[in-house]
């Protein structure tokens, strides 16, 4: 449906002052990745492709050092369809590399190096990838869990001498281009297939809905391994826009503010919960006179976000959310700005985007009229084939439209309202897959974990708010035992964060005699009691302060924890703490005790005695007014403790370990 007027008014301000916006035309969505990038990369040579830090590469070089990559690759593996895994660092070397894996016609399997071995390790595993690259930074990790069958590549010892000319290999549209990981129900994460086309189309839709144009400059804090990285890294180098990686692992999220004006950033994606924190370092203060689009997805929008928005953004800033899955691309979205009112916000995710068409079923598959609540259905020529090694599953969720064979029907398990105006509100899962952290999590997944430590009877995950009300907030295990006493929850955290990434691993433990049952015997999830904020059992006993110095610390903790005791020996990620409530913890140790300090320091000094051992250390170097000032803008000051991928992503793995 065509949007309503005020939309098409809005969406028509998200234009490039330059006024150089060239529309995504149809027909490139029947190229190639490397073809439309080759196409671009002529047009736009000498422009900026990616920049990090003091480096960057033009187009021109970014496709001579990809062509170099897939030479190598072609030469080692040959021409046949298979993937290759990439282990490398959010920077300029891993773009060269995902290009240059398409440009050898080989399906790119991006790993994100915060994750447990043991995870890299299956997914290598699962996605029989027959190639490892990885930069120099990885190449020691690469070999722990790369398995004897697959080959190794530092891509930084290149060598020079390999040609850099296209290599003009025949690459069909619908050919594998991608595989991303997913969490899975079976306690297996399971692999979304990608084609060439699939991510075309999602370029068309990034592009001709936000006139993405050569003068842009876009950031990507997200990482590559999942969904939202890819498609904002191709929205961006198949546009002739520049790329601005941003390693909000290492950085941290108070950076972001003068980082996007120092670089002048104009379009800027994010989670609602990264906004969020990010909003929370602004001062007010702020000016981004070439910030243009925000962008929030991967988790469902809500007012705050756009009061937060309308707070701190000029009328020049247009803020777009966008609804979509790993399996659909983006198949809603919704344009607002300084003027656009709040009214009937409350879990709307937008409006049609082309190429994909949205009803709503009941539990029979009947289509159900406006405004009726059913499962979310999309039809679309540009759904992902299916899951990798999963006929099954992919039978079961991809149908053929018995209208049209070019379409097929794609049962998502969200459930939602259509309005008569096409405006589409989500309205939670039809299953148990849950929404947290900016990422889908498949409960069941972190259920088989559990479930695999000693005396652990049964296991069920689900999310819980936090005091200030956010629906998403935190995940949390309910466990019921064999025999009593109950596993720790020091030793279930940390048998969790080995097997999961750090998102998936659980905030919450609550132990319970038995599941609470409905009367037909199924689990009453109604039923399940909110986590109390008492001090979870730990391998430690508790030890009570005995300075004003940790006296004040283990406040500060509890503060931040909401909880309601911390002992001076207790681990504060045993406590159910993860990287920005750590950012929040340092901002107040900053304020209390006028001191210089990283959020990296409370991964240092992880319990309040040790902590307070560094305070009394450092005691000498206070800061003055203007450093200490300075140094509040460079911490986390998140006023939620919730987090999203970025929570695994600003985690060291030395950290997660």
């Amino acid at each position: 449906m065509e949007l309503p007027l005020e939309q098409q008014a809005i969406r028509g301000k998200c234009i490039h002052p330059s006024g150089r916006f060239v529309e995504f035309p149809k027909e490139d969505v029947e190229l190639s990745m490397p073809a439309r990038f080759e196409k671009i990369a002529a047009r736009y040579g000498h422009r900026t492709a990616v920049k990090s830090g003091n480096q960057a590469l033009t187009y021109q070089d970014l496709n001579q050092a990809a062509n170099r990559l897939a030479h190598a690759i072609v030469a080692q593996r040959g021409k046949v369809q298979e993937p290759i895994a990439l282990l490398m660092e959010h920077d300029i070397p891993l773009f060269v590399a995902i290009i240059g894996v398409l440009k050898a016609g080989k399906i790119c399997l991006v790993l994100d190096p915060s994750f447990p071995k043991d995870r890299s390790a299956f997914l290598l595993q699962d996605s029989q990838a027959s190639l490892l690259i990885a930069d120099g930074e990885n190449f020691s990790l690469a070999r722990e869990f790369a398995l004897d069958s697959c080959g190794l590549v530092n891509i930084d010892q290149l060598g020079s001498a390999i040609s850099s000319e296209n290599p003009g290999l025949a690459v069909s549209p619908q050919d594998f281009a991608f595989l991303i990981y997913t969490s899975g129900s079976t306690g297996r994460p399971k692999g979304v297939i990608q084609t060439h086309a699939n991510l075309l189309h999602d370029s068309l839709i990034y592009c001709n809905g936000l006139h993405i144009c050569v003068d842009d400059r876009i950031a990507l804090l997200y990482s590559c391994s999942a969904s939202q990285g890819v498609k904002i890294t191709f929205a961006t180098l198949l546009n002739g826009a520049a790329l601005y990686p941003f390693n909000i692992r290492q950085q941290g999220v108070a950076l972001v503010a003068e980082w996007l004006i120092r670089q002048e950033v104009t379009i800027f994606f994010s989670v609602p919960v990264l906004f969020r924190q990010f909003a929370a370092t602004l001062t007010g203060e702020e000016l981004f006179p070439h910030l243009r689009i925000i962008q929030l997805g991967s988790d469902l929008v809500t007012p705050r976000e756009i009061e937060e928005y309308q707070r701190h953004f000029s009328a020049n800033t247009i803020l777009v959310i966008r609804f979509g899955t790993t399996e659909t691309g983006t198949v809603r979205r919704m344009y607002f700005d300084s003027e656009s009112s709040l009214k009937e916000i409350q879990n709307a995710v937008g409006y049609a985007t082309e190429g994909a068409d949205i009803c709503l079923i009941d539990d029979n598959g009947a289509a159900l009229p406006c405004d009726a609540v059913g499962e979310i259905v999309v039809k679309s020529r540009y759904l992902s084939p299916g899951y990798w090694r999963c006929p099954d599953l992919s039978r079961e969720k991809f149908i053929p439209d018995p209208n049209d064979g070019d379409q097929r029907i794609f049962h998502t398990g969200d459930l939602g309202r259509l309005r008569s105006d096409g405006r589409l509100y989500h309205l939670g899962r039809k299953d148990f897959q849950l929404s947290v952290h900016g990422y889908r999590v498949e409960a069941g997944e972190i259920e088989t974990v559990l479930l695999a430590q000693e005396n652990v009877k049964e296991a069920l995950v689900a999310t819980a708010g936090n005091s200030n009300g956010a629906a998403h907030d935190r995940l949390v295990a309910y466990i019921v035992a064999f025999e009593k006493p109950f596993p720790a929850t020091s030793i279930l955290r940390r048998a969790a964060g080995q097997k999961l990434p750090a998102h998936m691993v659980p905030s919450d433990f609550v132990f319970l005699e038995s599941l609470p049952l409905t009367p037909n015997g199924k689990v009453d999830r109604l039923a399940l009691p909110a986590p109390d904020r008492s001090r979870p059992e730990l391998e430690v006993a508790y030890a009570a302060p005995r300075s004003d110095v940790e006296e004040l610390l283990a406040k500060i903790w509890a503060e931040v924890l909401a909880i309601d005791l911390v002992g001076i020996h207790d681990n504060f990620f045993d406590l159910g703490g993860h990287s920005l409530a750590a950012s929040r913890v340092i901002s107040r140790v900053i304020q209390s005790f006028k001191l210089v300090l990283p959020v990296k320091a409370l991964y240092d000094a992880p319990t309040v005695a040790r902590m307070a051992e560094f305070v009394k250390q450092n005691h000498a170097h206070r800061a003055d007014d203007a450093e200490l000032e300075q140094m509040l803008r460079l911490v986390e000051t998140m006023t939620e403790e919730e987090a999203q991928r970025y929570v695994a992503e600003m985690s060291s793995r030395d950290a997660i370990k």
